[in-house]
């Protein structure tokens, strides 16, 4: 009982550090008062601050993508009790983005600035719509399950784990990943473009769009001709081009292994 108890008070401890590292991220992105912003003068040396940039992003990349997948998690829960592998990819996710807030180098080059009022308000609408997608999306599906609590609720009370029901609520009819496509809304949409904020959503979108492939390979041998269906039906990223969208295939899988 006691064990159970420290995987239930882990879990919990990890998803409080992910809800605020997640609302540190609206403040980072948007340049909300917080020490260290997305976008700021350059301090220091042009090629440094990008270097640094660049390997702080890298090794986000690499350990939401590493860690999500299905070998990794094989061969991780041999290690990690398994009621608390979701609640550590949880944390280490939320560390390496904390990393990244930390050492995050502004190199303040403008690529552009909206003047007008009504056309900066409608970014900034955009940029709220990104990230409340982001947090809607996870709740239309499982969002204590994506996060780790069910897991380690369900350990603590001495239920078996049984997976999350394979539907798609209505984003998931108009995207297959509509998670990526609220955080592309939250990184693209600024009135004031900085060639660091600029990096940092080219380097996003190219993980998002690396990820999604890996991320249905899964998906296709977890839930076979069912996802293959829904693969050809439903557009990826963007709302257009694909055929109809009420085919019954997996949303939760595809989420939860974006983190």
């Amino acid at each position: 009982m006691l064990q159970r108890l420290l995987f239930f008070a882990y879990g919990v401890v990890s998803y409080l550090i992910f809800l605020a590292t997640f609302l540190y991220a609206i403040a980072f992105v948007g340049g909300f008062a917080v020490p260290r912003q997305l976008d700021g003068p350059l301090e220091g040396s042009l090629a440094l601050a990008l270097a640094v940039n660049c390997a702080l992003l890298t090794v986000f990349a690499v350990q939401h993508s590493v860690m999500a997948r299905r070998w990794f998690k094989a061969r991780w829960t041999r290690i990690v009790p398994w009621p608390i592998e979701r609640s550590t990819y949880v944390l280490c996710a939320s560390l390496a983005l904390l990393l990244l807030f930390w050492q995050w180098r502004p190199v303040g080059i403008e690529i552009w600035s909206v003047k007008s009022p009504a056309a900066r308000l409608v970014l900034w609408a955009l940029f709220a719509t990104g990230w409340a997608t982001v947090l809607t999306v996870t709740f239309l599906i499982n969002h204590f399950d994506l996060f780790g609590l069910r897991q380690v609720w369900l350990s603590l009370v001495g239920q078996p784990y049984t997976r999350v029901s394979f539907r798609t609520p209505l984003p998931y009819r108009l995207v297959r990943h509509p998670l990526y496509f609220g955080f592309l809304l939250a990184f693209w949409m600024t009135p004031t473009m900085t060639l660091a904020h600029l990096l940092f959503a080219l380097a996003t979108t190219a993980y998002i769009v690396l990820a999604i492939q890996f991320e249905e390979r899964d998906l296709v041998a977890e839930h076979g001709a069912a996802y293959e269906t829904y693969r050809r039906s439903v557009p990826m990223l963007l709302p257009v081009g694909g055929r109809q969208r009420t085919t019954d295939a997996a949303a939760h899988g595809q989420t939860a292994s974006a983190g």
